[in-house]
């Protein structure tokens, strides 16, 4: 592409050090409120740039906040860092060779990292031009799972951010569609009485009895959830593994999800009493912890609008012929539907032999992928929030897999962070020098707000779910 603007050429100048931090966080894999080495090695950048740095923000170890800049507006950049469970796997590898750790299955290795790009290029395109504005990284963990921007947001970290970037790795280019799913995480524990299971059945009172009652309800509820709405369970404790024995004590996890916030109390609360119909069925006793929560995510037209302005200047990825024989290797192994169903979701034609995406997706050509849920959903209740896409890996690659973790350090994914930092600089800087931009954005949110105020969906008494270390 012919560069046109001044700013790519400053976020390029910082290719080095942030593909460096990109690698360094996917080689020290850690998951939800453990990513203690990957929060270092942004702090110690943090602090080799000059920022004000505040860490273990919210009571999270983990979580920290740079800023850079006086007066004027509050631009937050969001990154994340944290990795899943057993994806650990060789990169640049086109077959699954785990290495029996974490991995970065959703490539956040690079999220965190194109975002403190764009925070320091934006810092350095402000003092250039000497313009007046804070730039403001949040460094934000266990966006897996752990909900720790909910917990930011409950902690006024975002009471004077005037609106908030971010962006995540995909196999596509394009702004990010504001759908996600509200959920919820509770755990469910059943006690009960342990007996000999042959000798004295009668004297029990079975907890794993109940766990399982519980799902079989749970399962009979899903014909009158509201549309969309999904629940997903773990076991966390069966009971031992001696089958003679009644189990005293049994424990599930389980997700619950609705497309709206409002839905999800409710959906919340039918299947605790689910849970109660299967205690008195087994003459157990239930106790339940939320251990997390996320709201859904609201969208900002006026701030989409501008990403999408910004994408088309910059175009799509610049992937070079040497990164398509290892995308190619990438899709060999997935299946024909992975490969149709990403161009079935952007509503385009399938080109099997594309491998690496050379497009931008249209605003309003709005993916129709299966939701997930995000943590950024609060920060979009918050403040005016947008993100993108940005393509990483080979087209079809599914999220939370070895084959996203085995491109986590390609040069194609590199290419992809640095694109990535370049859209959230630019669309940054248009809230800085175009304040009628950043005044529609906020009357856009605060107009919604009126309709439908933000409630924290975490009770008040939940606490960040922080593993003891030892």
């Amino acid at each position: 592409m012919k560069n046109t603007d001044r700013l790519w050429d400053i976020v390029e100048a910082h290719r080095g050090t942030f593909t460096a931090l990109a690698d360094r966080v996917f080689d020290t894999p850690e998951v939800a409120y453990t990513e203690h080495e990957s929060a270092r090695a942004h702090a110690d950048v943090l602090r080799a740039e000059g920022a004000r740095l505040r860490e273990g923000v919210a009571g999270i170890p983990t979580a920290l906040i740079g800023e850079w800049g006086e007066d004027g507006p509050v631009i937050a950049i969001l990154g994340e860092y944290d990795a899943l469970p057993e994806l650990g796997q060789e990169p640049g590898v086109a077959e699954e060779r785990p290495l029996g750790r974490f991995g970065h299955g959703c490539g956040h290795n690079l999220l965190g990292s194109a975002a403190l790009m764009a925070a320091v290029a934006l810092r350095d395109h402000l003092r250039e031009r000497g313009l007046p504005g804070r730039v403001r990284y949040y460094g934000c963990p266990a966006e897996e799972g752990g909900a720790a921007k909910t917990f930011m947001v409950r902690a006024g970290l975002f009471d004077d951010v005037d609106a908030a970037i971010s962006w995540h790795p995909s196999d596509y280019t394009g702004v990010f569609h504001a759908a996600s799913l509200a959920n919820t995480r509770i755990d469910f524990t059943f006690h009960g009485r342990a007996a000999h299971a042959a000798g004295s059945p009668e004297l029990g009172r079975s907890a794993l009895d109940a766990v399982e009652l519980m799902n079989v309800g749970v399962n009979y509820l899903r014909e009158h959830m509201p549309p969309g709405a999904k629940v997903h369970y773990a076991y966390l404790d069966a009971g031992g593994t001696a089958p003679n024995v009644v189990q005293a004590k049994a424990t599930v996890r389980q997700l619950i999800r609705t497309r709206r916030l409002k839905d999800l109390n409710v959906l919340a609360e039918r299947v605790r009493r689910v849970a109660e119909g299967a205690a008195l069925m087994t003459e157990t006793r239930v106790e339940t912890q939320v251990v997390s929560a996320v709201s859904d995510l609201l969208g900002n037209r006026a701030l989409e609008e501008a990403m999408q302005a910004n994408m088309e200047q910059l175009g799509p990825v610049d992937f070079d012929a040497g990164d398509v024989p290892f995308a190619e290797a990438i899709r060999a192994t997935l299946t024909e539907e992975h490969i149709a169903d990403t161009f079935r979701q952007l509503g385009r034609p399938l080109d099997a032999a594309l491998a690496l995406c050379d497009f931008v997706v249209p605003l309003d050509a709005a993916p129709e992928a299966s939701m997930g849920s995000t943590d950024v959903g609060d920060v979009s209740w918050a403040v005016p929030t947008v993100q993108a896409w940005v393509a990483t890996c080979a087209i079809g690659t599914p999220f939370h897999s070895w084959q996203l973790t085995a491109q986590g350090k390609s040069p194609a994914a590199h290419k992809g962070m640095v694109h990535a930092a370049k859209i959230m600089a630019m669309t940054a800087r248009d809230l800085f020098e175009k304040p009628d931009l950043l005044a529609a954005a906020k009357a856009e949110h605060a107009a919604h707000l009126a309709r439908e105020p933000y409630s924290c969906p975490l009770p008040p008494e939940v606490t960040p779910p922080i593993p003891q270390r030892g």
